[in-house]
């Protein structure tokens, strides 16, 4: 069970992450030490986050050196406010790209698309990265930014 601590209960972080279309990044080490930082798609279910992507993609060899990440999900425009925290990823085939397609449906509404059938193409390989929180915090600057206004994230 990760320690949730920051602005919101588990049930408000839950339904943010629910609710958000914003990608997470997540960060981690690269063979030389240096860190990475990427962009993916996610679901949270079950108290981890579960991403997809190609099997031959830079993360997956940097997560098979070492499996620790940290991440956040965060809005773009104000009033920023979000969840951050770290974890332990782990990797698996995702075969019949089950969770890509649960992915594709989150964002992009469903697969009658080009980047989805591109995505989708038998030709592509497919790893599932689930990623078990350790941490969890979140922040909401709603309250000293209520002045702004935001387009849409």
């Amino acid at each position: 069970m990760a320690k949730i601590t920051g602005a919101w209960t588990e049930r408000q972080l839950e339904a943010f992450l629910d609710e958000s279309r914003i990608p997470i990044r997540l960060s981690t080490q690269r063979g030389d030490g240096s860190m990475w930082m990427v962009a993916l798609w996610y679901r949270y279910r079950n108290g981890s986050f579960e991403c997809a992507t190609w099997a031959n993609a830079d993360v997956v060899r940097f997560l098979r050196s070492d499996a620790e990440v940290a991440f956040e999900i965060s809005t773009n425009h104000p009033p920023y406010r979000g969840v951050r925290g770290n974890g332990t990823a782990a990797m698996s085939p995702d075969r019949n790209k089950e969770t890509l397609r649960a992915l594709i449906e989150r964002y992009l509404g469903g697969t009658d698309s080009s980047l989805a059938e591109w995505l989708l193409r038998d030709a592509r390989d497919e790893i599932r990265i689930r990623i078990q929180p350790n941490e969890l915090y979140s922040w909401d600057y709603t309250d000293r930014m209520r002045d702004l206004s935001s387009p849409t994230d």
